[in-house]
């Protein structure tokens, strides 16, 4: 009956219209697909794991790294290394900021690949953590000859000005094993095909390994077709600035283990790698990688108005 009802009011429909057109009536022309957007800030940021011994302790570290956070405002940030009681301390000093993460020995153990977000922009819809090695859902596995566990935590966001969602990934591959790092690629090009690809995607990590000069890159970006948002920016600042400065002063050989990769209709407006210090102290031995960047949605055009209703 409802279908039958549906067709017959179709009918109706299609002769009232062509009766429109042969009596020069027009109609409103379909909406074109809009755009709805919004900018998002997006770190990918190494915190050095916490230390009391100084120099360069997380006690001296500690309000550098609230003083850039309260700086910036970042909507979004991938962090590396962050051990428990660090993150505790970082998430006391910005209470506007959520985050999720599990220790890379399992639980509150190791470092994390904690993701922070700030609660008024974004809500986290869904998340998960696997281990870099050929047993991904075994905690703390390690088969590839690395000695230190690696890891990826992901989260399904949801915008809060755009009502939209994306998948954000964050990662640290080994910082000794090429071996390791390549099949840490290869193994995040299998799982990043098997994502929902109406979704846009953000991966951010500290790859140690250098953009444009390592298998890695090829493998993630030329292989598995994802976009480097430094080369896409309209603006980068500190272009020619190493990514790791080892609390020693900045190198300018244009060496950047530090990335930020999407996919999707994702446009760049700036990327900066900062150098905030704090009477000259570094929150980290990374700088942190900055990028301005805007998700794209496409909002399905609207059927076509007509002059009268049935």
């Amino acid at each position: 009956m409802i279908r039958r009802r549906s067709f017959a009011k179709s009918m109706v429909r299609m002769v009232l219209a062509a009766a429109a057109v042969s009596a020069g009536i027009r109609f409103s022309p379909a909406k074109t697909a809009d755009l709805t957007s919004a900018e998002l800030s997006v770190f990918s940021f190494n915190l050095r794991y916490a230390s009391a011994k100084p120099p360069n302790s997380w006690p001296e570290r500690r309000p550098v790294m609230r003083a850039l956070w309260d700086q910036y405002q970042p909507d979004l940030v991938g962090t590396q290394e962050g051990v428990y009681p660090q993150l505790r301390d970082l998430a006391s000093d910005i209470p506007q900021y959520g985050w999720i993460g599990t220790g890379r020995d399992g639980g509150s153990r190791g470092e994390f690949m904690a993701i922070f977000y700030k609660r008024s922009r974004l809500e986290p819809l869904e998340f998960d953590h696997f281990w870099l090695s050929d047993t991904p859902e075994v905690v703390g596995s390690s088969t590839w000859g690395n000695t230190n566990r690696r890891m990826v935590t992901w989260v399904r966001f949801k915008d809060l000005k755009t009502s939209q969602e994306f998948y954000f990934w964050n990662t640290h591959f080994d910082h000794a094993n090429q071996t390791a790092r390549e099949k840490a690629a290869e193994l995040v090009q299998k799982r990043l095909a098997k994502l929902n690809p109406t979704l846009p995607l953000i991966l951010a990590g500290d790859f140690n390994a250098v953009a444009k000069r390592n298998r890695v890159y090829t493998s993630l970006v030329e292989e598995a077709g994802l976009m480097d948002t430094w080369y896409a920016a309209k603006e980068r600042r500190n272009d020619d600035l190493n990514s790791f400065n080892n609390f020693a002063p900045a190198v300018r050989n244009g060496e950047r283990i530090d990335w930020v990769l999407s996919r999707g209709n994702i446009s760049v407006r700036a990327t900066e790698i900062i150098t905030f210090q704090l009477n000259g102290q570094n929150p980290s031995d990374h700088y942190p990688l900055a990028v301005w960047l805007t998700l794209h949605y496409h909002i399905p055009p609207s059927p076509p108005t007509l002059p009268f209703y049935l």
